[in-house]
């Protein structure tokens, strides 16, 4: 290769400038834009020198680090040059297998990016607790209530501690103190009940009024045997009064319904107010057997249970809200749900558990439970509401009817009707949900002729046996 002349260089530099600005510029332009290829192609070129080693360069290089590239000026070919020591690249640490699960973090305290996942399904719910067939008992419970023929309880509105109960042929009202106390006998109905009473007459039914302590009234329900009509021996009568203090105003009497009894038996007699406010009272079908004046299926108040506006001073007008029942014996409201739930005796094989609504009919004498009774077969059941819960007689022969379990102590039985059989002192719940077959709770030897509910939900049972019990886990 030739070699330049450096002492000449400058003057002809010099010369080649002036002689460009003496050009003009349509001659300028192109000479302009070739350089500026130039300059640009001279750029590309050390940029891929410098940084087209990729890899192969010494990792983290002093150019990379600050972010341009660097070169060293090329030495002329008479000088020999000096090797550049090489940097060995440090291999980047792979991470291991971690034996608990994902990668150990490599030396250095990097650690690798996650791979986002999924969260785990939650886990089902635990099924829903259901009683134990033979799983609970009675327990003791208000041990002054030790009276002959208990057959109501009514919890005191506005009183968590006090209640009252009726004994059945000597129409006595007791105060009772849930706590623990001495009784208070709050009055003696024996004057305006019949001279003489039947198996099924008496003072059958209790109910305080919602504002008690306001109004301080109370109703009951008890045959009696004057003012009936002519032929009719007997009446079922549902009289409000006043209590004054501890003591029913017998003089404060106004009768609410008076229904004529065709026969002694089939009275039913319960009464309870209903979330509407209104007086609920159940009618037997009239009694004697089979309902031969045919009242089940009339739509008049005997064989039925109706309903009454008692807020103002009468005259009362009751209304019937459901028939087809033969002698409904207990009902109540479920406090959650608003439903009314009832226990309907049978007449000679098959007793029955009743969701009652309004307009429904119970079949009766057409069916008995889920059998034919009148005709004995082939019977329609059109138009008819089915019972929730049957027995035959062999597991019993009157049904009692209770209450939609709500208390706190045995949650598995929460939402569930108990019920009971008179004969057999056998105890029942049904879940008022579904149609899963009742289970039975327990197997007494007591006749248990009513249920209470205390105002915590909790379950009091009354019997024949001159006792009180609670419903308990055994």
């Amino acid at each position: 290769m030739r070699q330049i002349a450096w002492p000449n260089l400058p003057p002809k530099l010099e010369e080649a400038w002036h002689r460009f600005r003496a050009l003009s510029w349509k001659r300028k332009a192109p000479a302009l834009s070739l350089a500026a290829l130039c300059a640009l192609g001279v750029a590309l070129f050390v940029v891929a020198v410098a940084g087209g080693g990729g890899d192969a360069g010494p990792a983290g290089g002093p150019g990379v680090r600050h972010g341009r590239a660097t070169f060293a000026l090329t030495p002329s070919p008479a000088a020999a040059p000096t090797p550049t020591p090489t940097a060995v690249p440090t291999p980047t640490p792979t991470p291991s297998p971690n034996p608990a699960g994902g990668n150990t973090p490599p030396a250095g305290g990097a650690t690798p990016s996650s791979v986002p996942t999924e969260p785990p399904p939650p886990a089902p719910p635990p099924p829903a607790a259901t009683p134990v067939a033979g799983a609970y008992a009675l327990a003791g419970a208000l041990p002054s209530a030790n009276w002959d023929l208990m057959v109501g309880f009514a919890a005191v509105p506005g009183a968590p501690n006090e209640a009252a109960v009726i004994t059945q042929k000597t129409g006595e009202v007791w105060k009772v103190y849930v706590g623990g106390g001495a009784p208070v006998k709050m009055g003696d109905l024996s004057s305006l009940m019949a001279s003489s009473l039947a198996v099924e007459e008496g003072l059958l039914g209790i109910a305080f009024s919602p504002n008690f302590q306001s109004d301080r009234r109370i109703y009951l329900y008890y045959t009696a045997d004057d003012g009936c009509s002519a032929d009719f021996d007997q009446c079922s009568v549902v009289s409000r009064f006043t209590v004054n203090g501890n003591a029913i105003n017998l003089a404060s009497k106004q009768e609410v319904l008076r229904v004529d009894q065709p026969y002694d038996n089939h009275n039913g007699g319960h009464l309870v107010f209903g979330p509407d406010g209104l007086l609920y009272v159940g009618l037997g079908d009239g009694g004697s057997g089979g309902d031969p004046q045919g009242h089940g299926q009339n739509p008049d108040l005997l064989g039925s249970i109706a309903r009454v506006n008692v807020s103002g001073n009468g005259p009362f007008s009751p209304q019937v809200f459901a028939i087809g029942l033969r002698n409904p014996w207990r009902f109540s409201f479920d406090r959650v749900t608003g439903q009314l739930w009832a226990g309907d005796v049978g007449q000679n094989a098959w007793e029955e558990v009743d969701h009652i609504v309004s307009g429904g009919n119970y079949g009766w004498n057409i069916m008995e439970g889920n059998a034919c009774y009148n005709p004995p077969s082939g019977c329609s059941t059109s138009g008819l509401q089915m019972p929730r819960a049957v027995y035959g007689h062999n597991e019993g022969c009157s049904v009692t009817g209770g209450y939609v379990y709500r208390g706190p102590s045995m949650p598995e039985l929460d939402g569930w009707y108990v019920y009971a059989d008179f004969c057999s002192g056998k105890i029942w719940a049904v879940n008022t949900v579904g149609s899963a077959p009742p289970v039975q709770l327990l197997d007494s030897d007591v006749s248990i002729s009513s249920f209470g509910e205390l105002p915590d939900g909790e379950l009091l049972v009354l019997t024949f046996a001159n006792a009180v019990y609670r419903l308990a886990r055994s």
